[in-house]
């Protein structure tokens, strides 16, 4: 591994995280934070692609799967946080942390950063593989991404179309990819992260199994710490016994039957 590039790579992170916590200082708006962390994931899965010592085929292939999620989730969530008030999730915890909330959160996105270099640790040793492209692996790889990133985006589209809907101040949303998931956007971007793994690892094991860190990672953040738990928390209080029901029949994060439903 290219220790330096990679050193550079995790001091860039904790770099522009800094500048994410700045903005926002200034605005107030904390949807800004994760706009400036998509993009800044990008730009080191990007550089490291650029700069790896892999294969010129695969190399150019991590660079344009990264710089299409980056730029799709970026845009994304930079639409959905413009003329937006602050993020509740962020919210909560600045409550929490009352006069002490300015150091913390600056703590909180250098956590953030760390976080986005075991991502781009995976992209940079999918970048680094050095056997001939492509593989039968390599052409999975990029089919699960592809259907990550096309998964995502759908996600997306049908939330925002639910959101505009006068259903939207009091009810749950539960059509198309959420009649089977309560957060299908979470598992797609998840499914995103298993790519890199399959791309990166090679026989005999070398560098590469250092890869399955980043959707082991995702799992545990999405599912368990800043994903699901804290916007089940906020829907729960504002939906009540509509989200609880929704609880009851839609899995949480893996696609799946509908519980209690009988097929005919």
């Amino acid at each position: 591994m290219d220790a330096i590039l990679l050193l550079t790579l995790a001091i860039g992170l904790s770099v522009i995280m800094t500048g994410a916590w700045a903005i926002q200082r200034v605005t107030g708006a904390s949807g800004w934070i994760d706009t400036i962390w998509s993009v800044a994931v990008g730009i080191g899965g990007m550089a490291a692609a650029l700069f790896a010592e892999g294969d010129a085929g695969r190399r150019t292939a991590v660079f344009v799967i990264i710089a299409i999620w980056s730029v799709r989730l970026g845009s994304h969530i930079a639409a959905r946080t413009h003329g937006a008030g602050e993020d509740p999730r962020y919210e909560k915890l600045m409550q929490e942390w009352g006069a002490a909330a300015c150091v913390r959160l600056w703590l909180f996105l250098q956590v953030q950063a760390l976080a986005a270099f075991v991502l781009v640790l995976a992209v940079y040793l999918a970048a680094a593989q050095t056997a001939p492209f492509p593989r039968a692996v390599d052409i999975l790889a990029i089919a699960v991404a592809v259907i990550a990133v096309a998964g995502e985006a759908i996600s997306d589209r049908q939330l925002a179309a639910f959101r505009r809907t006068p259903e939207a101040k009091t009810g749950v949303m539960e059509q198309g990819f959420w009649r089977y998931s309560r957060h299908p956007n979470y598992f797609f971007e998840w499914l995103f992260w298993c790519a890199w793994p399959l791309m990166a690892l090679s026989v005999p094991i070398g560098w590469g199994w250092l890869a399955l860190l980043a959707p082991l990672q995702m799992y545990w953040l999405l599912v368990h710490v800043s994903g699901i738990p804290p916007l089940e928390h906020h829907m729960l209080a504002s939906r009540g016994e509509k989200f609880r029901a929704l609880q009851g029949r839609v899995n949480a994060f893996f696609p799946g039957p509908r519980k209690g439903e009988i097929s005919s």
